[in-house]
């Protein structure tokens, strides 16, 4: 099914980047509508065939749950079935949005999520789901448990890596330009860590990206990351040549969320002066930008990206 028309008013050219969760993914694009509608049993049919395959699983349970109306689908559809735990996976995912949005109570959503941790001990997701409402609501203690929880169940999960990082690099603003942060640290270790073919190889250029949003917004780097000699200096010209070489070599097309490393390292070689590099980055990205790190630090997402890609584009 073709895709309904931009309201009036908004351009067609900027409906092309919509910044969609779903990424690259039809079919939970067309889950997602399904169950917008109702449809709750096109939404099983997807999580059922998804499996194991715990990062697409956490994806596709954490892009759902975002939408506003999975809650009362999903509670449809616990009544209908109640022995599936999708259908309450889901429910305690939603709370969790929900609660992010102050519409809902956070210890709801905590109870939620550790009951259905408890139904299913080998899954990651109700810990991630816990870890995305942690890494903003919870303390640093409860936040480095969780991640924990989650890397027990699934030791590559890519998005629990990004969520620690996003909030280690929360630690000591005032430090400025420490080479010796400890995001830095976790991001190097985590990419030692895992196989040759990982993509949290990426790591320490989503590391680079969030401790600059927090410089930046501290008011001790420049608003325009371009102009800024975070990007510039030696340490990050190592970090990024490593995650492009790694990209050049094993690009994963078929994780779920290789479309937000693309759009980190997109960013952090155009922010480079890498024109060649990012236009290469940008074609593979296609019309699935997302938010962060073109947002960053306080940023119209959508006017730094279509800036940054028409630059790089333009003199490649």
């Amino acid at each position: 099914m073709s895709p309904p028309p931009p309201p009036l008013g908004r351009s067609r050219k900027r409906a092309a980047y919509a910044f969609d969760a779903a990424l690259d993914d039809a079919e939970l694009a067309h889950a997602r509508t399904a169950l917008a509608q109702g449809r709750w049993t096109e939404v099983r049919a997807l999580l059922a065939a998804t499996g194991d395959d715990w990062d697409r699983r956490g994806h596709r349970f954490d892009v759902l749950a975002q939408e506003h109306t999975t809650t009362a689908w999903a509670r449809d559809w616990r009544l209908a079935e109640p022995e599936s735990t999708d259908a309450v996976v889901l429910l305690a995912y939603a709370s969790v949005h929900l609660a992010l949005r102050g519409k809902g109570r956070s210890e709801n959503a905590r109870d939620a999520c550790r009951e259905v941790a408890a139904l299913l001990p080998a899954d990651p997701t109700p810990w991630l789901a816990l870890l995305t409402l942690e890494r903003s609501l919870g303390r640093e203690e409860d936040v480095v448990r969780l991640f924990d929880e989650v890397r027990h169940r699934h030791p590559e999960h890519h998005h629990a890596h990004h969520l620690m990082v996003a909030r280690l690099a929360e630690r000591r603003p005032a430090a400025g330009q420490d080479p010796l942060h400890e995001v830095y640290d976790f991001a190097a270790w985590a990419a030692e860590q895992a196989p040759a073919d990982s993509p949290l190889a990426v790591l320490p250029v989503i590391a680079h990206a969030e401790r600059y949003r927090v410089l930046a917004t501290a008011g001790s780097e420049p608003a325009n990351p371009a102009a800024s000699e975070h990007w510039t200096g030696r340490r990050a010209r190592q970090v990024m040549k490593a995650a492009f070489d790694w990209w050049l070599e094993w690009e994963r097309d078929d994780h779920p969320r290789c479309r937000v490393d693309l759009n980190f390292l997109a960013h952090a070689k155009f922010c480079e002066g890498r024109a060649a590099e990012s236009a290469a980055l940008f074609h593979r990205i296609g019309r699935h930008a997302t938010r962060a790190p073109w947002s960053y630090p306080d940023r119209d997402p959508y006017k730094a990206f279509t800036a940054a890609r028409n630059a790089a584009l333009g003199s490649a």
